[in-house]
């Protein structure tokens, strides 16, 4: 029998690639535009990936000086040298920017351009790669496009929730007053039984401007646009829910930042929304309120201890509260949700991100 060679324990290291397999590897990449450039920056070399960016097959490109790839503004101000010049310096260069095909129409690429040394320190030219980013670059411009149509609704929303309060306070309720002071003054002045009835009718105008006021409030609470979210939030609980409801309550909030003014706004109202709805339907006899940053925007949870999920008339969940708060976080590229059980209250959280920094200037889809 023959005997087999023993197993070491010790693994053969692999061979290491060959300049050939190396060469078939980068050709074969179509992701990137992958190619070599020589010192004065004339192109050298061309990959698959290349060839489907920038629309170029390597004999029409080999040779040519990749400022080619530049738009004229570009290649005016003399980028294309300065980005050798500082891949020189400091050993690469990393730049996104408009980029040209071969048929003239623009794309917004990445672009890595690396110095390459021999052993003595020679320069021997550029490795460049080249990534197509239109389709994130396009992602990302609807992305602040919905934010900036979502600041401008809000603030629309505001606006006009200020001037309906504005209204309601400056005539409904000063015309109410009035006709309650005169109401008084009468029941004072004429016999019974109409004494009596004038001032139940005065207890029932008193009883509207209070409503109403409550109302002017609910529109437009001070605060919230002048001091921030947390202080507003801290001041409706104690206002509203602490002070006119008699309804014990906690509020923790832990933020890295203050939000912007919109995100703030649409934090607060649906926060608002949200106790009113305990208020009318939970019989509770306590909520809590938790704020705080969680995934590069605002995590806020409002949870009471009252018989379960608010419920409609019709004895559906999707009453016309709980559909304007899952819109409102939704419209802010969020998310909202509740979660309830018979006899342990009701959890309504949600997410509404902060919104991203404006990217520097670039040109615009306008240049093309």
């Amino acid at each position: 029998m023959t005997e087999q060679p023993q197993q070491t324990g010790a693994r053969k290291p692999p061979a290491p690639l060959s300049d050939a397999a190396f060469t078939l590897l980068v050709q074969g990449v179509l992701d990137y535009g992958i190619f070599m450039l020589n010192p004065q920056g004339y192109i050298i070399s061309w990959n698959a990936g290349a060839e489907r960016i920038k629309g170029y097959r390597a004999e029409d490109i080999v040779g040519q000086h990749f400022s080619v790839f530049y738009p004229p503004e570009d290649q005016s101000s003399g980028k294309p040298a300065w980005e050798l010049e500082t891949a020189v310096a400091e050993g690469r260069l990393e730049d996104e920017g408009w980029r040209v095909r071969k048929d003239g129409s623009r794309f917004w690429a990445n672009v890595v351009i690396t110095a390459l040394w021999d052993e003595e320190g020679v320069l021997q030219g550029f490795g460049k790669v080249t990534r197509d980013m239109s389709e994130r670059r396009a992602a990302q411009h609807a992305l602040t496009e919905r934010r900036r149509l979502f600041d401008h609704l809000v603030q629309a929303q505001e606006t006009e929730r200020r001037r309906i309060a504005w209204d309601v306070h400056d005539d409904s309720i000063q015309a109410m007053v009035a006709v309650g002071m005169r109401l008084e003054l009468l029941a004072d002045r004429v016999p019974e039984p109409y004494s009596a009835e004038l001032q139940r009718l005065d207890t029932s105008v008193r009883e509207a401007i209070g409503r109403l006021r409550s109302l002017t409030f609910r529109l437009h609470p001070p605060g919230i646009d002048r001091h921030g979210l947390i202080e507003g939030l801290a001041s409706h609980l104690g206002d509203v829910v602490g002070s006119s409801w008699g309804m014990p309550y906690s509020f923790e909030h832990q933020l890295d930042q203050e939000p912007p003014p919109e995100t703030a706004i649409t934090i607060f109202r649906i926060v608002q929304e949200t106790l009113l709805n305990v208020h009318k339907h939970a019989r509770a006899s306590r909520v809590d309120v938790r704020v705080e940053s969680a995934d590069r925007g605002v995590l806020t949870r409002v949870r009471d201890d009252g018989t379960g999920a608010p419920m409609a008339e019709d004895g559906t969940r999707e009453h016309f509260g709980v559909i304007e708060m899952r819109e409102r976080a939704e419209t802010a590229g969020g998310w909202w949700s509740m979660h309830s059980r018979p006899g342990t209250g009701t959890t309504v959280e949600f997410w509404v991100p902060n919104p991203l920094p404006v990217p520097d200037a670039a040109p615009t889809d306008d240049a093309l």
